[in-house]
């Protein structure tokens, strides 16, 4: 499982954002997000295109640090991520103070959970660490990509998503310009250089990544006898 810690940057100096993300997540993803403490919220995640997902939304104003957590979660169902427990929630909350400390670079941090105390790490334990790595390095270029668009370049890209994701056709961008008001080469300049369909082709490859970063994070379990 992901767990997703999203911080808000500025926080003394600006208004709580924090019900308006939770907001528009919804439109994004199934999964509850809630605040967790401060300026803070959380959620639980499955998906990891959801991750994805997410995380670019969060990033793409500028106005949050972002942390995610590879790892095991323990949460009743239907229960608030503020119960829950695991390796993911521990890596979550160290992935946020990483993008804290990220300087000029997108505030974006993936951390993959740790196994129990006294454990030792399985062969392939690099795998998911190296995974994690490379899943934070592809999220952070997109979310470059992302938080360089201008107002402009998100209305049209906004649109464009809402017609039918990353599949650019001469159709929906005709239809994206009658909307909008503006011409068709607007649209199609408006999306050459926000990167768009960068973006698109490269959020498969970050989802790949977490979903393998995932699979190799060894789970930490109660050895016989512990609870």
């Amino acid at each position: 499982m992901y767990v997703l810690t999203i911080d808000q940057r500025s926080s003394s100096t600006d208004v709580d954002r924090v019900p308006d993300l939770i907001v528009a997540l919804r439109s994004l993803t199934p999964v509850p997000f809630e605040r967790s403490v401060g300026d803070e919220l959380q959620g639980v995640v499955e998906a990891a295109a959801d991750v994805v997902d997410i995380a670019l939304h969060a990033l793409r104003d500028g106005h949050w640090y972002v942390g995610i957590g590879i790892g095991e979660v323990r949460l009743a169902p239907g229960a608030s991520p503020r119960e829950g427990s695991g390796s993911a929630f521990v890596a979550a909350r160290r992935a946020v103070d990483n993008a804290k400390g990220a300087g000029a670079q997108v505030p974006l941090s993936v951390v993959p959970g740790s196994i129990g105390r006294g454990r030792p790490l399985p062969a392939d334990a690099g795998e998911g660490i190296m995974s994690s790595a490379n899943a934070e390095a592809v999220l952070r270029l997109i979310g470059r990509v992302v938080q360089q668009r201008t107002p402009a370049q998100w209305r049209v890209v906004d649109r464009l998503r809402a017609l039918g994701g990353g599949d650019i056709r001469h159709g929906s961008q005709k239809q994206v310009a009658r909307e909008l008001g503006i011409s068709e080469q607007s649209v199609s300049r408006a999306l050459l250089r926000s990167g768009w369909q960068e973006e698109w082709a490269a959020r498969p490859a970050a989802a790949m990544l977490l979903k393998y970063a995932h699979n190799h994070v060894l789970v930490s379990r109660p050895a016989k006898g512990e609870r």
